[in-house]
């Protein structure tokens, strides 16, 4: 019998992710930030659509296959690879589409144990447009984009069932991980724009045998998601706020009603001075003291750098933040504010 599971991961560049002179193209309009990606991936032409569409920068899809016969392990291969994006840029009425330049899948040797094989695939490489970084000899500025990555481990079990690990990641841009139905299921925590232009180049990549451990975060809801859209995009801009690690965002029976979509980085959720869990990017926070008498439920600290925007809850319909608030309480791990 052969038993067949992937993970694939979507690298994009979602808004507000670049930081110092690079933006400047972004913000004028000659770059471009990325469309979220959708909440699912069906299969293999959905990827290929969404990659047409430039709707990412490079995947990572890390398909493969065990032969099982009578209980045992007789066989096993990888099935998948990397794919590649382009970067579209605008010049007035013109546009140019320059392809990013793929490196080599790399496909370590499946380990095989008595029931079950693990499977580790890297895939990326340089996008499309050229960035100038500092070198130290001459010229002293060298014109290259860094590197771009993301290092998948798929474990699949001779009775079906698999689990997926991100292994490493480069620390820009956003990488959201699909599991093996095609829905979303994890993304990368925080995105480091000034970290990866100075360091991931050459050798300090997976391709030169340096691997960048990954902050990982479970994906937030799909109505979350519907939220971070209508925040970002709405007529009323959010204000856009950093905490160092170790601040906190909001303090435990403080008065306050303001709300917060979790940009970047990770926050922990301290509830009478426990950790109860921790939310990544697109978490919306602060539902429940705008419901219920405008004192903050719980601590929100940052683990990492944060970046969030701060909206009001003037600007959801009441029924919505209802609806936010009964998906926190049908999953108690979840967090509020």
């Amino acid at each position: 019998m052969r038993i067949e599971s992937s993970v694939v991961s979507v690298s994009w560049i979602p808004s507000e992710a670049m930081t110092g002179p690079m933006r400047v193209p972004m913000d004028i309009g000659v770059g471009h930030y990325d469309v979220p990606p959708p909440d699912l991936i069906e299969d293999l032409d959905a990827l290929e659509k969404l990659r047409q569409a430039d709707r990412f920068r490079f995947a990572n899809e890390l398909t493969a296959w065990v032969e099982v016969e009578d209980g045992a392990i007789t066989g096993a291969g990888y099935s998948g690879g990397g794919h590649i994006g382009v970067t579209t840029v605008s010049f007035g009425v013109g546009h140019l589409s320059i392809p990013a330049v793929a490196f080599p899948d790399i496909q370590a040797d499946p380990v095989v144990r008595s029931d079950s094989v693990r499977f580790v695939q890297t895939a990326g490489g340089r996008t499309g447009a050229p960035m100038p970084r500092r070198v130290s000899r001459p010229p002293y500025v060298k014109v290259t984009a860094p590197t771009a990555w993301t290092t998948l481990a798929l474990e699949i079990n001779a009775d079906g069932s698999s689990s997926f690990e991100v292994v490493g990641a480069s620390p820009f841009p956003r990488h959201w991980i699909y599991d093996d139905t095609g829905a979303l299921a994890a993304k990368s925590g925080i995105i480091d724009f000034s970290t990866w232009t100075h360091e991931h180049f050459g050798d300090n990549t997976p391709w030169g045998n340096v691997e960048s451990p990954a902050l990982v975060t479970a994906a937030e809801s799909a109505l979350e998601r519907e939220l971070s859209l209508r925040i970002m995009g709405g007529k009323h801009k959010p204000r856009i706020s950093h905490l160092d690690e170790g601040a906190d965002l909001v303090t435990e029976g403080e008065a306050s009603t303001e709300m917060y979509l979790l940009l970047d980085g990770v926050l922990e959720v301290e509830v009478d001075g426990t950790v109860v869990t921790q939310v990544g990017p697109g978490a919306i926070l602060g539902e429940r003291a705008a419901l219920e008498g405008g004192k903050r439920t719980a601590t929100l600290r940052a683990v990492t750098p944060v970046k969030v925007a701060v909206t009001h809850p003037e600007q959801i319909e009441q029924s919505v933040l209802e609806e936010l608030a009964a998906g926190r309480r049908s999953a108690p791990s979840t967090a509020d504010g």
